[in-house]
C-alpha cells in the first residue's frame, strides 16, 4: 500500500493532494495518515529513526529518498499541510469541502445540485476535529522521536515551529469535539422518546415500565452528566435535572447551535491569541449523530493512548481538555453499551436494523452502534455472554451487507457501501442549501470491530469465529483493491464484489477516505497479532499430563546403565524438547503440546529399540 500511495502521491518528488475529491481538510489528512499513521503505530515500520529504519522499509519507500531523506520528506508534507489549513489569521480550518453534498437521494435536479455557500465550504465537520487529532498526535509522536536525532540547527528550529503549529491545530481540534458533544433531552410523550423506547423495548412491555427501566439504568449516567459535563453545555436547553425525560448523549455533526463558549488558559496552551473556534456559533442540531459520534471516540481513544502519555504530547492545557473529552467518551461508551444491552433478554442491538431517534433505520446503525459496544467492553471487562452474542450481531451484519453472501442482481443493500449512507446535516440550511454527507466504510468498519473484538475475547469458540468473518471481509476488500493505474492496491473499486451484473468503468483514482480506515483495521490486525496467542485451559492442563509422563519416562530412560552413546544423544534432543515445552507451557500451550508429543513419540522409539533388542536374546 505504501507503494502504491507514493506512486500516486509522489510521482514527481513532489507530493500531491490528490485522489477522487476535491482537496478538502478530511480528505487530504486521510491521505497523510495513509502514511504516518502505520509509520507511528507500528515500530516495525518506524520512520522516525533514520539508522535504525527497517530494509524493507527503505526499499518500498525508495522514491521519497534514502533513509535520511524519508523523514525530512515527511515533515516537508506534515507542514504543508498545516500551511493549507491554515487561514491568513492564523487560524486552523476544520471545513469538510468537496466531501459535502446539496443532493440528496432521488433523483439529481435537471440543472444539477445547488451550490455549496462560501460558509458552508468552511463549516467545521467532527470528522476533521477527529482527523485533526489523529493526525496531529501521529504527527507531533513523529517529530518527538526525529528531533532527538536532528543536529542541524537549521532543521531543529525547523521541528520545533512545526510542532507549534501542530499543536495549536490540535488545540483547536479538541475544543471543536468538545462543543461538537451534545445531550439530547425529551419529553414521554415526543416523537424522539417513542422512537427510543420502541427501540429498546424488545419483549413489548407496557411503555411506562419500560420509561421506568430506562430511568432506573440510566441515573447514574444522567448524574454524571449533570454533574462532570460542564463545558461547553448550556443547561438552559439541556435539563438533566428532570428525571421524567429521556435522554441520549453524543456527537452532532459539528459545533451544536446550542454550545457554550470555551475558555482555555493561553500561556498553559502556548498561545498568544483565544482561538475562534472557543467562541464562533455553532448551527449543528443538538442531537448524537451515531456515525460523528463513532468517529469522535476513535479521535479521543488516541488523545488517550499510552502513546500519547508516554511521549509527552501534550500541553498543561491539553491535559485539560483531554480530560474533559476523557469524561465524554466514557459516558458516551457506557450509555450506548446500556442502550444497546438493555433489558433481559434479546438485545435491542441483535434487532437488526438499528432504528435512530430521528426514525432513521440502516444496517450500517447497527454496526456502528457495535462498535461503540466493543470500545466499552475493552475499557471494561467483557463477559463470555457479551462476546458471543456481539459475534452473531457482526455475522448477521456481514450476512446483511453482502460481505458473506453474495450481491443479488438487484440488491437494495449495495447502497449501503456505494454510494454509502447519507446523513442529513441538521442546521446546515440555515446558511444554504441543506447539506448531506455519505459514509460508505461499512466493511472496513466490520474489519476493524470484529479485530478488536477478537483481541479482547478470552473464549476460543468465539475468537475463532471472529477471526474467520475477519479473514472473509479482508477478502471482500481485497476484491475491491483498484487493478490498474499508479494507485494499484489502493481503494475502492467495487465493480467486481458489488457490481458483477453491471458495465461499470474500473476506478483509478484513489478513495483516500476509504484506504485510510483499511489502513485503520490493518493496524488494529496487527496490534492483536502481536500480542500473545489465546490461551486454552485444558491445553495447559493436558499438556501438563503429557509433560509428567514424558519426563517420568526419559528419566528412565536415562536410568538405563546400558544406554549406548547414539541412545544418550537422542535423550539429550528429548530432554532440551521437554525444558522447552515447560518454558512455554503456561504462554504457549499448544507449542508446548507439539513439543511434549514429538518428544514422547521419539520415547516410544527407544522403547521399541529395547525391546527388539530383548527379543534377538
Amino acid at each position: 500500500m505504501w507503494r502504491a500511495l507514493t506512486a500516486t502521491a509522489y510521482p514527481n518528488r513532489k507530493w500531491e493532494w490528490n485522489g477522487r475529491a476535491e482537496p478538502n481538510s478530511v480528505g487530504d489528512a486521510e491521505q497523510l495518515l495513509c502514511l504516518l499513521y502505520p509509520a507511528t503505530e507500528l515500530s516495525s515500520l518506524a520512520l522516525d529513526r533514520p539508522d535504525a529504519m527497517a530494509s524493507d522499509v527503505q526499499n518500498t519507500l525508495k522514491d521519497l529518498g534514502d533513509p535520511i531523506r524519508i523523514p525530512q520528506v515527511v515533515i516537508d508534507v506534515i507542514a504543508d499541510y498545516v500551511a493549507r489549513y491554515t487561514d491568513e489569521d492564523g487560524e486552523p480550518e476544520f471545513g469538510g469541502g468537496s466531501y459535502l453534498r446539496t443532493h440528496g437521494a432521488g433523483p439529481v435536479p435537471e440543472d444539477g445540485p445547488p451550490e455549496l455557500s462560501a460558509d458552508q465550504r468552511k463549516l467545521g465537520i467532527v470528522d476533521s476535529y477527529s482527523m485533526s487529532v489523529t493526525l496531529c498526535l501521529a504527527a507531533l509522536g513523529f517529530l518527538s522521536v526525529f528531533d532527538q536525532s536532528v543536529r542541524r540547527a537549521d532543521l531543529k528550529s525547523r521541528v520545533k515551529d512545526l510542532q507549534a503549529s501542530i499543536g495549536k491545530r490540535l488545540t483547536s481540534a479538541m475544543i471543536g469535539l468538545l462543543r461538537s458533544f451534545t445531550v439530547q433531552a425529551a419529553e414521554p410523550d415526543s416523537e424522539v422518546a417513542r422512537a427510543m423506547i420502541s427501540t429498546v423495548n424488545q419483549t413489548g412491555a407496557p411503555e411506562h415500565i419500560v420509561l421506568e427501566e430506562l430511568r432506573t439504568r440510566l441515573a447514574g449516567l444522567r448524574t454524571r452528566l449533570r454533574d462532570d459535563v460542564r463545558i461547553g453545555i448550556d443547561r438552559e436547553t439541556v435539563d438533566l435535572d428532570n428525571d421524567n425525560l429521556v435522554f441520549e448523549c453524543g456527537w452532532s455533526w459539528g459545533i451544536a447551535h446550542n454550545a457554550k463558549p470555551v475558555e482555555i488558559n493561553l500561556d498553559e496552551a502556548g498561545l498568544d491569541v483565544k482561538p475562534r473556534i472557543c467562541d464562533q456559533d455553532g448551527i449543528a442540531d443538538a442531537r448524537p449523530y451515531l456515525y460523528s459520534t463513532v468517529v469522535a471516540l476513535d479521535g479521543i481513544n488516541d488523545l488517550l493512548s499510552a502513546r500519547t502519555a508516554e511521549l509527552g504530547l501534550l500541553n498543561d492545557a491539553q491535559v485539560r481538555l483531554a480530560e474533559a473529552l476523557r469524561i465524554r467518551w466514557t459516558l458516551t461508551q457506557r450509555y450506548w453499551s446500556t442502550i444497546a444491552r438493555f433489558g433481559d433478554q434479546q438485545w435491542p442491538l441483535e434487532d437488526v436494523p438499528w432504528r435512530t431517534s430521528d426514525g432513521e433505520e440502516s444496517d450500517y446503525f447497527s454496526l456502528l452502534v457495535s462498535a461503540v459496544l466493543v470500545q466499552d467492553l475493552q475499557d471494561r471487562q467483557a463477559t463470555d455472554d457479551d462476546l458471543n452474542r456481539a459475534v452473531s450481531v457482526f455475522e448477521s451484519l456481514a450476512e446483511r451487507g453482502r460481505i458473506t453472501r453474495r450481491v443479488m442482481t438487484t440488491d437494495p443493500n449495495v447502497q449501503m457501501h456505494v454510494p454509502g449512507v447519507q446523513m442529513r446535516l441538521g442546521g446546515t440550511e440555515t446558511i444554504g442549501p441543506q447539506l448531506y454527507w455519505s459514509v460508505a466504510d461499512f466493511a472496513p468498519l466490520l474489519l476493524k470491530r470484529t479485530l478488536q473484538a477478537a483481541r479482547l475475547s478470552g473464549n476460543v469458540t468465539a475468537r475463532n469465529r471472529l477471526l474467520r468473518l475477519a479473514e472473509t471481509t479482508m477478502e471482500h476488500l481485497a476484491r475491491r483493491q483498484i487493478r490498474q493505474g499508479p494507485a494499484t492496491g489502493l481503494w475502492d473499486d467495487p465493480s467486481e464484489v458489488l457490481f458483477p451484473y453491471d458495465e461499470r468503468k474500473p476506478e483509478e483514482a484513489p478513495s483516500w477516505y476509504l484506504t485510510e480506515r483499511v489502513i485503520e483495521a490493518l493496524v488494529a490486525a496487527a496490534r492483536m497479532f502481536a500480542e500473545q496467542p489465546l490461551r486454552s485451559a485444558a491445553v495447559i492442563v493436558r499438556t501438563h499430563d503429557l509433560l509428567n509422563e514424558a519426563e517420568h519416562l526419559l528419566n528412565q530412560e536415562l536410568l538405563s546403565a546400558d544406554a549406548t552413546a547414539a541412545v544418550r544423544s537422542k535423550l539429550g534432543e528429548i530432554e532440551a524438547k521437554l525444558v522447552r515445552a515447560r518454558n512455554v507451557v503456561n504462554d504457549r500451550p499448544g507449542t508446548a503440546n507439539a513439543l511434549t508429543v514429538d518428544a514422547l513419540l521419539k520415547l516410544d522409539q527407544i522403547a521399541i529399540g529395547h525391546d527388539d533388542a530383548s527379543r534377538s536374546f
